[in-house]
């Protein structure tokens, strides 16, 4: 028996083959330092995270933020302040071994130093499940790529709470629209290779991983502005609509994994990154569904525990933590029934490999033109 489409939502497969490696953190060796640069269409901020050397599959991708919404003064305050960080920025273990937070204090300006906080967490565990949700609700509105929602809906469904007085308080709003302004102002760069009789191509997308297209607030006299709420204030509106951007599913031609619709999506409020870990391995499982050959004919999954380690932000040097941190995220996925099996295989101590059997019932790649 394979999930049931009726109490399954698609979640695009071209998304979820770079969604993993987008998110990658500043402590992922294959990331790149932030660059300032500029074209034709002006300034922007981007990192790149290089290619697995050894992984034919994966090639360079970016995620860049246009910096077409500041003024003159604006952009000449966030290259001052990109020039004070840069030889730090050189060092990103460093950087991140002093904690975000400590890294950019000197950093002035609210605005500006919600762009770098943007673009150094990009696609944390809080903003995919964001997506799973948005996804989740197309299916449900059936109107394709757009989806319209209330914030508070979208509150309770991640497990926040109300206040004592019945709202929720600014700072998760805010939080909220920040989260939605970041998925909408962060374009991702990547290459799709193609052939063309002998020789091979690669067509560059650019793609932001959804568009906010309009936005409603309840009450009239209020002044919203949705650019000052994401970079200055504590605001959010009360109801978003956006366009999916990532949408080849059901109703295209592109591939797309099935996820259930109870996938737990809720954040966890006691700073306990066990609920963390578990979405990064259970994403980064639907994003190798994706292109694995192996579990395209034979249901398996056979990944480099390296690999894994990368992905789960598993990069310090305590091995024995990192390895029991793995088993037992990997139990927990089976205790839900995402993974039927999981096992070593016998290999070098540094290359190692897990064989995965994912659960039809519960996630499934399905390429419709297959």
């Amino acid at each position: 028996m394979e999930i049931s489409k009726d109490s399954a939502f698609p979640v695009d497969g071209q998304l979820l083959r770079v969604l993993p490696r987008a998110g990658s953190s500043l402590r992922n060796p294959n990331v790149r330092p932030p660059v300032l640069g500029s074209n034709m269409e002006g300034y922007y901020l981007e990192i790149s995270i290089e290619p697995e050397s050894s992984d034919p599959n994966e090639v360079i991708l970016t995620r860049r933020i246009p910096l077409d919404h500041l003024s003159e003064k604006e952009l000449e305050e966030l290259k001052q302040e990109y020039a004070k960080l840069a030889l730090n920025l050189k060092d990103l273990k460093s950087f991140m071994d002093q904690g975000l937070a400590n890294s950019l204090a000197d950093v002035q300006g609210r605005d500006v130093q919600r762009i770098f906080t943007t673009l150094l967490t990009f696609l944390n565990v809080r903003q995919v499940a964001i997506l799973l949700d948005l996804y989740r609700e197309a299916a449900r509105q059936g109107n394709g790529r757009e989806v319209r929602f209330q914030s508070n809906d979208l509150l309770e469904r991640l497990g926040y709470k109300r206040t004592d007085k019945g709202p929720f308080s600014a700072r998760v709003r805010s939080q909220l629209h920040r989260d939605l302004f970041a998925l909408h102002r962060t374009e991702l760069v990547f290459a799709s290779p193609f052939k063309n009789g002998q020789k091979v191509g690669a067509d560059i997308d650019v793609k932001s991983i959804l568009r906010i297209k309009r936005f409603k607030v309840d009450n009239l006299p209020r002044d919203f502005d949705s650019t000052r709420a994401a970079d200055r204030s504590f605001e959010a509106a009360d109801e978003y609509t956006v366009h999916l951007e990532f949408f080849d599913g059901p109703s295209g031609i592109g591939d797309y994994v099935l996820f259930p619709n109870t996938i737990d999506i809720k954040q966890d409020q006691t700073n306990n990154s066990r609920k963390e870990y578990k979405l990064r391995l259970l994403m980064y499982l639907a994003s190798r569904m994706k292109w694995d050959k192996t579990h395209q004919y034979k249901g398996c999954l056979i990944i480099s525990k390296q690999f894994l380690f990368k992905h789960l932000d598993l990069l310090g040097r305590n091995n024995s933590r990192n390895n029991e941190i793995l088993w037992r995220t990997i139990e927990d996925l089976k205790q839900e029934g995402y993974v039927l099996q999981a096992q070593e295989l016998p290999g070098k101590k540094k290359s190692l490999n897990i064989e995965f059997h994912i659960n039809p019932e519960k996630i499934r790649w399905e390429n419709p033109v297959t």
